[in-house]
């Protein structure tokens, strides 16, 4: 339990506990409020090209105008989340909305790059002032027997939402203009404001002590130190001096911050001797893996679909909705299940699932088989990742008190977003060096300068095999075989890391409760898809 000294919570607005209906509707509005942060972590993935063009950007830049949006929400969800605890969780709500749509309107009619990146880091400032609140009125709102169905909407759309973004940002930018994918945003954040100043009520914790200034500026320094290596370590070389000097500051960051915050106890932003406690420490490492996965399984079913199979980048979206669609039922139903078999119950079996479908799709990918020799593992992620995060957010949200509600959703926002740049940053690399180390065997009789060409990856070679005149079926045949044959090696390495994850969860993971009964004027009921 923790130690943190009691403190007195403000009530909130009305004075009293919402009925089902206003639950309903609170629910509802910090859905789409999530939605359109998640929406906008991925929706410029599928315009990459398009802001090289109009802006004359190097790759490089373009990468960083996707990645430090992530980079800034990151980095400041701890302090932001803790802030909002003490200053009020609709007040800051209030603000993230308002500043996170400016700035993506200012994203949207950006003449530059550089103002194109500025107008980002202000969006991520504005996100981590709205994602940890989003979790926060919940716990702090919700009724014990309605929190884990809430919570298992929360995930679905945490989860699956970001799927559901590229899908839409891609159609946009097919049918119209790139810039028009920032309109889901704008439109998610005007509906969420005006519903959250209509609809949800204002809780904030008071407390005797001052706020930990320096433990929120030293896990500043530290998450960012560490996500930067994550995010460049795989363009610029985990040997690069950037890469080198970025990790020995995050590290030491890292460490400075938990003996600051054990030397703070009690008057910590976070209490790290709570990690001891299964919920915490199982809950936690379960999103890390789970949401890796994820992110890693994105990155290579992408280069899958357009270069291997030679779909668009909007067929291609499409192919990945099963598994978010798949995640978000799933989510719904996991406070059900582990109301019947408990908590560690649920998150086991959902972690069997998606090691289970990792497997699968080691197995039997193939060119010849297409899309639906991935289909079958891409469903059973999709109801194991579901399944093991709903139960995990709330073994987080559960091990820290009322009062330091905002870091516990923090702390769960923090987990996923270094679980998915570890895991784009693994599988990643997992693939690439799988798919060099096969298709230098494939070359023999290519050009020389055709086959250093493809040897940077299959995007690569599927461009220069038009040039090889009547090599050009082998480059090709040799291109895609070998990246399945990557592909192969990092499912295998995702099954073992999930096999891992299994055992440890099966013995450390949370203690098996079983939630109460949900009632049958269920908020959550009617907005789930479970």
């Amino acid at each position: 339990m923790s130690t943190n000294q009691p403190v007195q919570a403000a009530p909130a607005d009305g004075g009293g506990i919402p009925d089902a209906r206003q639950l309903r509707t609170i629910l509802i509005t910090i859905s789409v409020a999530l939605m359109a942060v998640i929406a906008s972590v991925t929706g410029l993935n599928v315009a990459q090209t398009h802001m090289a063009i109009e802006f004359e950007a190097s790759q490089s830049t373009v990468l960083w105008i996707i990645n430090i949006y992530t980079l800034a929400l990151a980095a400041l969800l701890l302090p932001l989340g803790a802030l909002g605890d003490r200053l009020g969780r609709k007040p800051m709500l209030v603000a993230g909305l308002t500043v996170f749509g400016i700035a993506t309107v200012v994203a949207a009619l950006a003449p530059t790059a550089e103002v194109m990146l500025a107008a980002r880091v202000v969006s991520g400032i504005g996100a981590a002032m709205i994602m940890p609140i989003t979790l926060a009125v919940i716990t702090s709102t919700f009724p014990e027997e309605q929190r884990g169905k809430a919570i298992g909407v929360w995930t679905g759309v945490a989860g699956g939402g970001g799927i559901l973004g590229m899908f839409l940002a891609a159609l946009l930018v097919d049918v119209a203009d790139w810039r028009w994918l920032f309109a889901l945003p704008v439109v998610l954040v005007l509906v969420a404001l005006a519903m959250t100043l209509k609809s949800v009520p204002n809780s904030r914790e008071t407390s005797a002590h001052r706020f930990d200034t320096v433990g929120a500026l030293v896990s500043v320094i530290a998450v960012t130190g560490l996500i930067f290596v994550l995010q460049e370590g795989p363009e610029q070389g985990w040997t690069a001096p950037a890469t080198l000097i970025s990790l020995a500051v995050g590290l030491v960051a890292a460490i400075g911050f938990v003996a600051w915050e054990l030397r703070r106890r009690d008057v910590s932003l976070l209490d790290v001797r709570l990690f001891r406690e299964r919920g915490l420490s199982g809950g936690s490492l379960t999103l890390l893996v789970v949401f890796g996965v994820q992110a890693g399984i994105g990155v290579v079913l992408f280069p899958f679909f357009q270069a291997v199979l030679g779909w668009s980048g909007l067929l291609s979206t499409v192919a990945m909705l099963p598994m978010a669609l798949m995640m978000m039922m799933s989510s719904g139903l996991a406070p059900k299940l582990a109301a019947r078999i408990g908590a560690r119950s649920t998150m086991v079996a959902g972690i069997a699932l998606a090691g289970v479908g990792m497997a699968l799709m080691a197995l039997f990918v193939s060119v010849s088989g297409g899309y639906l020799s991935v289909l079958p593992g891409l469903l059973a992620m999709g109801v194991g990742m579901g399944l093991s995060m709903t139960p995990s957010t709330e073994a987080i949200t559960g091990s820290l008190p009322r009062e330091k509600q905002g870091v516990a959703s923090a702390l769960n926002d923090v987990t996923r977003e270094f679980g998915t740049a570890l895991g784009v940053a693994l599988l990643g690399a997992l693939v690439s060096a799988g798919y060099r180390n096969a298709i230098d065997d494939r070359l023999h009789g290519i050009p020389q300068s055709a086959a250093d060409t493809a040897r940077e990856g299959v995007a690569n070679a599927i461009e220069v095999a038009g040039s090889t005149g009547p090599h050009a079926p082998d480059v090709l045949h040799a291109a895609q075989q070998s990246f399945v044959d990557g592909w192969q090696q990092a499912m295998w390495a995702g099954a073992v890391i999930m096999g891992v994850l299994f055992v440890y969860v099966a013995v450390r993971g949370p203690k098996n409760t079983y939630s109460a009964a949900t009632t049958e004027t269920d908020p959550a009921e009617a907005v789930s898809v479970g």
